[in-house]
């Protein structure tokens, strides 16, 4: 990688990060348009880096937060469930899934979550 698409990779996974660690997740939410628009990376590459980039940084997140006592596993544990099976489908279908359908999902959840942020 040349010096300034590293630094760029940098910038965007530092970004995804502070999202993630402030938020307790959604830093793919920060990371995909920035992966596209500003590292130039194809949508589908962007979408699977994302996931292989924010697991660690989810995984860090939750330790951060079970060491400052912010977190009750008891309360996660059937989300976690619930989303493994999710995370498992969702990548069976990512392949065979057209990239305008899974722009326009992606979009769509970026708008509800923002709607819900505000209401």
């Amino acid at each position: 990688m040349p010096g300034g698409k590293s630094l760029r990779y940098l910038l965007s996974g530092a970004l995804a990060g502070v999202v993630n660690g402030l938020f307790g997740g959604g830093g793919g939410s920060v990371f995909v348009p920035l992966l596209t628009g500003y590292c130039g990376l194809s949508q589908r590459k962007a979408f699977a880096t994302s996931v292989a980039v924010i697991l660690p940084l989810c995984a860090l997140s939750v330790c951060v937060y079970l060491c400052r006592g912010g977190l009750d596993v008891g309360t996660a544990l059937p989300y976690l469930i619930g989303g493994t099976a999710g995370g498992w489908a969702g990548g069976r279908w990512f392949k065979g899934m057209r990239m305008d359908w899974l722009r326009r999902g992606f979009g769509l959840m970026l708008i509800y979550g923002g709607v819900r942020s505000f209401l």
